[in-house]
């Protein structure tokens, strides 16, 4: 019996959110932090003020330069989020590399929301 490589074997919803969370990243690569709160779902917006969000922008990702590398390290779908009510959920790791760090993590956590996946969540480590 053969094995299907993993890209074919993936649930192609893993793949929708791991999309929509690279389109996001452009927009926090491009320093565009009205339009990346604007894309995200409502519990990011009502966690961060349109300024807090521009502030904390700015100070997670200014200092690291350009991306230079971004690729997706795990993807997993789950039911629960720390702190979160039971939804749908998805969680997007990336191992990504800027002009100023030679490479880290980008953890990208989105909630389905009423018919598209939408960016709840983000940290740099």
């Amino acid at each position: 019996a053969s094995v299907a490589p993993a890209s074919l074997a993936q649930d192609p919803r893993a793949s929708v959110a791991q999309e929509v969370a690279r389109e996001w990243l452009v927009l926090a690569d491009r320093k565009q932090a009205d339009a990346g709160r604007e894309a995200a779902g409502a519990k990011f917006r009502d966690a961060l003020t349109a300024e807090r969000w521009r502030e904390a922008l700015a100070q997670a990702r200014g200092p690291l330069g350009q991306v230079t590398q971004r690729t997706v390290l795990a993807t997993r779908l789950t039911r629960t989020l720390p702190g979160q009510p039971d939804g749908d959920y998805a969680l997007v790791a990336f191992r990504t590399s800027w002009t100023n760090k030679s490479v880290g993590r980008e953890l990208v956590s989105l909630e389905f929301e009423r018919d598209a996946w939408r960016v709840i969540g983000y940290v740099i480590q």
